[in-house]
């Protein structure tokens, strides 16, 4: 597999850069009070995470922007060790990551301290950045539409590619941040999907879009360290706005994003979930399908800890993960 060696280097210089500042980091959040507000309608298990340092994305946003940017440098001086096509993804990670930012801040600081930006506000904001995105990728990089499993030539969508590909950015955005609900559980399904779609990359020939995959699970890696339960630091709606968003476009970049809710199994689950108890709470005035959602919160509410949660989790998504990769390959 081609590129492959590469990719896990660069991840783990990411891993390396995303630890070494992890607890200067920290300190800095806690020095200006960057700390979560716990909802009313959150568990009651989650009272004692009240003040846990967050905005906690930028933890890992920097070392892949730093490397990202540092090996295209060194592309200029003729050792091609990264394409300029991964900075649409990159573009992606920080677009979303600043709309997220600006929602963590609103609900520390701003006039909606405990609820963060208007719901209509942060979609209309998300609209706009991934249908700039999508068009980029349509008529810029020309990206391939849609990989049919047993077609040998990709699919054209004419103009539905716009849409389609903004519906896929925007609800994978918000699926992962449905997903980031309880310590280290939004890391490793991070993890765990872009790295598979990672391999996919490297197979395919995608070779320094794998290597900005692998870059990103480095650096998933390192916050991962003061993540797991109990968690030392969120990475709030300016990592799972950012990671969601990148992931969906480092698919279609693929073409083959058709088996994305495969490979992202739980953050769509988690999408499904409070879309249904949405639904069902409207149509029938006030009954709920699960006792609460996102659906890992159901989980607490029926006696699982987080921890069975994220390892119980974290197997569905690998299994789904798997069964997405070799789908994407069937011939």
């Amino acid at each position: 597999m081609r590129g492959f060696s590469l990719a896990i280097a660069i991840s783990s210089i990411s891993f390396l850069l995303s630890t070494i500042w992890g607890e200067p980091f920290i300190k800095v959040l806690t020095r200006f009070n960057i700390g979560k507000n716990i909802r009313d309608d959150q568990p009651l298990t989650h009272r004692s995470k009240q003040d846990t340092p967050t905005m906690g994305g930028f933890m890992f946003l920097i070392p892949i922007t730093l490397l990202t940017v540092i090996l295209n440098a060194v592309s200029i001086f003729g050792s091609r060790l990264l394409g300029s096509s991964i900075m649409v993804p990159l573009a992606a990670l920080w677009g979303f990551a600043l709309i997220g930012a600006i929602d963590d801040w609103e609900g520390i600081r701003g006039a909606r301290i405990g609820l963060g930006m208007r719901a209509k506000t942060k979609f209309l904001l998300q609209i706009i950045v991934a249908l700039v995105i999508a068009y980029v990728m349509k008529e810029v990089l020309s990206v391939p539409h849609l990989y049919w499993p047993t077609a040998n030539q990709p699919l054209n969508l004419g103009w539905w590619y716009l849409p389609i590909a903004t519906i896929l950015i925007v609800g994978m955005s918000n699926a992962m941040n449905f997903t980031d609900g309880i310590d280290g559980l939004a890391s490793i399904i991070s993890m765990t999907a872009f790295g598979l779609i990672g391999i996919i990359c490297l197979m395919q020939g995608q070779v320094y879009l794998g290597r900005f995959c692998f870059c990103v699970v480095g650096a998933l890696a390192g916050f991962l360290w003061f993540n797991v339960n109990p968690a030392r630091l969120f990475m709030g709606d300016t990592g799972s706005q950012a990671l969601g968003a990148s992931l969906a476009v480092v698919a279609l970049m693929t073409g083959h994003w058709l088996f994305l809710p495969l490979i992202a199994i739980i953050p769509t689950a988690e999408l499904l979930s409070v879309m249904i108890q949405v639904a069902y709470f409207k149509a029938t005035k006030g009954k709920r399908v699960f006792k609460r959602t996102p659906i890992h919160h159901h989980f607490e509410e029926i006696g699982w800890t987080e921890s069975q949660i994220v390892i119980r989790f974290w197997i569905i998504e690998l299994v789904g993960a798997m069964l997405g990769l070799s789908l994407v390959f069937i011939r």
